[in-house]
């Protein structure tokens, strides 16, 4: 999958002449792109448009024009997008009450190893999971997960031709499925496997 570069970006001022278009369809391409799992996991599949909406957004809100400060957001931000034989996901776990939130976020350290995309036919592939710095201590886990999940040419093949995904937190204390992609999401996710 194509990679942002500097020619992949526009002015500030650009952006802002076109940010209400841009924006709109950005809504309903992530619509294609986000999945919940269970009532307070939601997986976010990144890709080179997610990617390059943000990077635009970081620009227009930081002011950021010159050529070296836009590489370093680029080194920061090419890393999340997937590269053919891969999925990149933003994994949250969403509990809208703070104490609440404190709580489940200490009863659910290492959760991010036990999230799974089971392509029909195949083992499940479990991620590798924050790669940048590690997110969880012995108290709690973060609320945002960075995951890296790598598939076989075999279960890309599968997944191409139509066969149905199942997404899992085996987690102890959280565990939920994802039974049947909806058809949207699955097709945009496959379009992932360049």
């Amino acid at each position: 999958m194509k990679k942002l570069s500097i020619k992949d970006l526009m002015s500030i001022e650009a952006y802002s002449e076109q940010r209400p278009a841009i924006r709109q369809a950005m809504m309903e391409h992530k619509k294609t792109r986000r999945l919940p799992l269970g009532p307070n996991a939601m997986l976010h599949f990144e890709d080179y448009m997610v990617m390059r909406y943000q990077v635009l957004e970081l620009i227009r809100i930081e002011k950021i024009s010159g050529e070296a400060d836009l590489l370093e957001e680029l080194a920061a931000y090419n890393p999340l997008i997937p590269d053919g034989k891969n999925l990149k996901v933003t994994f949250m776990l969403e509990f809208p009450d703070e104490s609440e939130r404190k709580v489940h976020l200490s009863q659910l350290i290492g959760i991010e190893e036990l999230i799974s995309i089971q392509i029909d036919g195949f083992d499940p592939v479990y991620p590798i999971a924050n790669e940048d710095l590690a997110r969880s201590t012995d108290e709690k886990t973060s609320a945002v997960h960075f995951l890296r999940f790598e598939f076989e040419d075999e279960m890309i093949a599968a997944a191409k031709n139509g066969a149905p995904w199942v997404l899992r937190s085996e987690h102890q204390n959280y565990q939920h499925s994802s039974d049947s992609l909806p058809a949207e999401v699955s097709n945009s996710l496959v379009r992932d496997f360049a």
